[in-house]
């Protein structure tokens, strides 16, 4: 009878513990500047192509990592990029740069394409100013060829 009554108390004290876990978790966020950034992140659910409940499920991920100091600033792509640029060999070194960095000296870049599309894509075009070829000469006509003199007798 103990070991029953026992049972009892250790399932209403699981069953509590897990109604007062799902209420907390369910509770309103405090407002604040994470509360803000939770409220955008929602917004944009619903209206880009992943999955509702998934985009739902990441900004709270992100709001609870937030919370606990996980999440710091944001990352700096750019410095990244050119690090990946440095990898290159030294004479495709300039044209990565300047993919990277939009244009630079003698190239124009252009970005096309998007992440949510599946890919950007980045493209550089260098400009090269070849010299001019030497002038040719015009060819001389070929002089017509002497006829053979007439044997002796």
């Amino acid at each position: 009878m103990k070991s029953n009554k026992r049972s009892m108390l250790f399932t209403m004290l699981a069953v509590g513990a897990l109604t007062i876990s799902a209420a907390a978790s369910a509770a309103p966020p405090k407002r604040g500047e994470s509360y803000s950034t939770y409220q955008q992140e929602l917004a944009v659910c619903g209206h880009n192509q992943q999955d509702r409940a998934a985009c739902i499920r990441e900004a709270g991920a992100a709001r609870q990592a937030a919370a606990q100091g996980g999440l710091t600033s944001a990352p700096d792509y750019r410095a990244n990029a050119l690090a990946r640029c440095a990898l290159q060999q030294p004479a495709d070194r300039p044209a990565c740069e300047a993919r990277v960095l939009g244009s630079m000296g003698n190239t124009t870049a252009s970005v096309d394409g998007s992440v949510m599309g599946g890919g950007v894509i980045r493209e550089s075009v260098t400009t090269t100013v070849m010299p001019a070829p030497a002038p040719m000469m015009e060819p001389r006509p070929m002089p017509m060829p002497r006829p053979m003199p007439a044997p002796m007798r």
